[in-house]
């Protein structure tokens, strides 16, 4: 059987400036991946490969087994739908209300009755949490941050994705909101069988959603034969990984960082 989503040998650069470097990884359906590692390795940048939302400088990226390389743009366009993304700042338009920001891609790109976006879009601001009564007519200003997050994700959920990426999505919260999300990752999977992609430096998300973990390390940091992937394995191989590159970064430790601060 095929991964859902497979990069090969993917490399990627801004300018001359290099991000990623012979990244290759398999998806599977109904999993979910969560990207850690430290901000400016390539995880956001990788998760937008995925979606297409970017193109590498090398390599290929396939969808059940296919290369998208092989696909026309406009059956790129109507394969990406498949596909919800949580933005890390929710990324809801201001000027509209919490309905018709939810109810904005059903009105794109789907033919449906005004009752039947009514029902889809009270259903899933519902299965965020959200009271349809109080937050329907609000403009994203209005809400707070963690309930932004759940409008995101509502937004998403409403084209019925078969894949979540979520970039940061407890970043900006307090612990309780944290975990609220957490558990509406966990639920999104469960309920829909939903492949999850989840790139975080929130520990107790790794704990709570992962069932892999795949750890990036910076290039400037590696000789030039060296994998930029240093982990992927299970939650619990990587809390207790020997690796100090690993255990360093879970655990919050400074480690190395201090000498160099030291030496500056």
């Amino acid at each position: 059987m095929s991964a859902l989503i497979e990069l090969r040998n993917i490399s990627k650069q801004f300018g001359t400036q290099p991000i990623l470097r012979e990244i290759s990884l398999s998806i599977e359906t109904g999993k979910t991946l969560v990207l850690i590692g430290e901000s400016g390795c390539g995880k956001s940048v990788t998760m937008k490969l995925m979606m297409n939302l970017l193109q590498p400088t090398h390599g290929e990226v396939l969808w059940d087994g296919r290369s998208i390389k092989s696909r026309s743009e406009k059956q790129i366009v109507k394969e990406r739908l498949r596909f919800g993304y949580l933005f890390q700042g929710a990324a809801l338009f201001d000027s509209l209300t919490v309905f018709e920001n939810v109810a904005f891609g059903l009105r794109q790109n789907r033919r449906l009755h005004n009752r039947q976006v009514q029902q889809i879009v009270g259903d899933r601001l519902r299965d965020v949490g959200l009271d349809v009564s109080v937050v329907a007519n609000k403009k994203p200003a209005e809400l707070s941050g963690g309930m932004r997050k759940r409008v995101g994700l509502a937004r998403s959920l409403a084209m019925d994705p078969d894949v979540m990426l979520y970039d940061e999505p407890t970043t900006g919260l307090d612990p309780i909101m944290s975990d609220v999300i957490n558990e509406l990752i966990i639920r999104t999977r469960e309920r829909s069988n939903v492949t999850s992609i989840v790139v975080t430096h929130d520990m107790n998300t790794v704990r709570k959603v992962a069932d892999r973990v795949v750890m990036f390390y910076p290039l400037v940091r590696i000789g030039p034969d060296e994998p930029q992937i240093i982990f992927d394995g299970t939650p619990e191989e990587a809390f207790d990984i020997e690796d100090p590159r690993v255990s360093q970064f879970i655990r919050g430790e400074a480690g190395e960082r201090l000498q160099e601060l030291g030496a500056a």
